[in-house]
């Protein structure tokens, strides 16, 4: 539920901030005063596109910013807990701030943490539900129709089971649809691949072979230097003139003529005489390994050449020598899948027949719940539409099937809304007899039924009783009182008193003018002050005593009910 808002330098508000509460709240003003930039700024809360054009001119930016209190185990509290957004502090709020900027680049942030549009969206979706005007000519929508009868039924797990049992069957014809065209290839082209085959098995690399062969390229093409470097540090060591060891021998020969005379040379000499032996050592292992190397030019030349082929090779199939394996086992999987084709095509094909029949045992139970909540959808509609001065109306939804059309990820159905609103005329499509007046209340009478399943704890109606009055419009306001009341919070902008009398609480927005600038002004209506704008909204230069009592009996008789 929104509890605050606040908004800065967006549009004509400089600066705001509004407490909501529970129940029906109204929103009212003369024509231009601000009210649709307050619904512009919750929509931008809840992830609407963002304009520049909704800065306040002169300023850098715009900013809006809501708190709501959420419900324990709630659809929005859920989704916070899953993106991990929980204000840890106090798990039962939400705060989120939009920030658009002059330039055009959009922030947004919940709960002090930044987020993108799509995840701003699909928590505000969870959040707030808004219905402005323009939902009167989207009603005639077919998708709409189907999918606000879905929301009244509760049909989500249902059309889960549809759309994935679509989604299997497309993949399913994709892959039949690949095999298909890899088996119309030029005869030509699999010779060329079955050619390219054998000239990498030819290759016949073996698993590390070419790490391996990089190691004794390095150690051949660097005989000369292994040779005479390695003799000479050989001779160093140990057998030429004044070699490391014969001057570490003379040294330990001086030490130990000193030891006697002082015993603290021994350690010097025990540590020479040991490296005495460790050089010894060193030389006798160098000599051991210069033996043994085999240094054949030939070798080198047959491991140059090797390595040669192998490097042309990698770049014809444009690789680097070390994928030539994984290339290899490529086209063997590339061939034998063409190959065997017609076994591969039969499996696809069962595979398809098996989800198909899954497909339509999952689009048959969701029509048919689909048909048994179109019954209660359209029962509660025509009560609702009646109650709003059309006393013979008829309102159905139809659900037409069919079971032999593609596989489609809302199922076989089409559900169309059809409406009467003369007895005596049976119900045709809403958007062949609906007149304006008469479409607008269908459109709130089906978002009154249908919202009371939604999961958003507060809603929003944008001047929807336009082309409505007098007690029409009355009965508009009681059932917008009773659905706050259900629901948990609603608001309405709105230009009927009828209509606005019903809210628990009422905001008067007002335009003024100071020193050249144009605010927006928004306060909280206490009873006298509320029975006066009621007045005004009746209409008439000026406001009559008769105006004054009409819109304290409006209270009075929306207290009573």
């Amino acid at each position: 539920m929104l509890t605050h808002l606040q908004i800065k330098n967006l549009a004509i508000i400089d600066e705001l901030a509004l407490d909501f509460g529970r129940g029906f709240t109204t929103l009212t003003g003369e024509t231009g005063a601000g009210k649709s930039i307050l619904i512009d700024a919750i929509g931008l809360i809840v992830g609407s596109r963002a304009d520049a054009s909704l800065v306040r001119s002169g300023q850098e930016k715009a900013e809006v910013s809501a708190e709501f209190a959420l419900v324990a185990g709630g659809d929005a509290s859920a989704w916070l807990k899953e993106q991990e957004l929980v204000d840890e502090d106090e798990p039962s709020r939400c705060l989120v701030r939009r920030v658009v900027y002059a330039e055009g680049r959009t922030r947004a942030f919940v709960n002090g943490q930044p987020v993108n549009a799509g995840p701003l969206r699909d928590l505000g979706e969870r959040l707030i539900e808004i219905f402005g005007q323009s939902e009167s000519q989207t009603l005639l929508r077919p998708e709409v129709q189907r999918g606000l009868l879905d929301q009244f039924g509760g049909h989500g797990t249902a059309l889960d089971a549809v759309r994935e049992a679509a989604r299997e069957v497309s993949d399913v014809e994709k892959q039949i649809e690949r095999l298909r065209t890899a088996g119309s290839r030029d005869p030509a082209q699999l010779d060329y691949l079955r050619f390219q085959l054998r000239e990498l098995e030819a290759m016949n690399l073996g698993e590390g072979e070419i790490e391996q062969m990089e190691a004794e390229h390095r150690r051949l093409a660097n005989a000369g230097r292994l040779m005479q470097e390695g003799n000479q540090a050989q001779e160093m060591l140990y057998g030429a003139e004044a070699s490391l060891y014969d001057q570490l021998a003379t040294a330990s020969g001086l030490l130990t003529g000193l030891v006697p005379l002082h015993e603290g040379f021994r350690e010097a000499l025990d540590l020479a005489e040991s490296a005495q032996a460790q050089v010894r050592e060193a030389a006798d292992s160098l000599s051991r390994l210069l033996a043994r190397l085999d240094l054949d030019p030939e070798q080198l030349a047959q491991l140059e050449q090797r390595m040669a082929d192998i490097h042309d090779l990698a770049r014809k199939h444009r690789i680097r020598p070390a994928e030539l394996p994984e290339k290899l086992a490529a086209l063997r999987e590339e061939l034998g899948g063409l190959e065997d084709a017609a076994g591969q095509m039969e499996a696809l094909e069962a595979r398809r027949t098996a989800a198909l029949k899954r497909y339509r045992e999952a689009a048959a139970k969701l029509g048919t719940a689909r048909r048994k909540a179109a019954k209660g959808f359209g029962e509660q509609v025509s009560a609702i539409v009646r109650q709003l001065g059309m006393a013979n109306a008829q309102f159905l939804a139809a659900v037409e099937t069919d079971a032999e059309g593609r596989p489609r990820s809302s199922g076989d159905d089409e559900v169309r809304f059809d409406f009467s609103a003369n007895p005596g005329q049976p119900p045709r499509p809403l958007a062949k007899v609906a007149s304006g007046g008469e479409l607008s209340r269908v459109s709130l009478a089906v978002q009154v039924v249908g919202q009371q399943r939604s999961g958003a704890a507060t809603m929003i109606f944008d001047e929807v009783d336009a082309g409505i009055s007098g007690g029409v419009a009355e009965v508009v306001g009681q059932k917008l009182r009773e659905l706050g009341g259900q629901q948990g919070q609603v608001l309405c902008v709105t230009h009927l008193a009828q209509v606005a009398a019903q809210g628990h609480r009422q905001f008067a927005i007002a335009k003024e003018v100071k020193s050249g600038q144009t605010y927006t002004r928004v306060r909280p209506l206490a009873d006298k002050d509320r029975v006066e704008e009621l007045a005004r909204m009746q209409g008439g230069v000026e406001i009559t005593a008769a105006a004054l009592n009409h819109a304290k009996d409006l209270l009075q008789r929306a207290a009573k009910a």
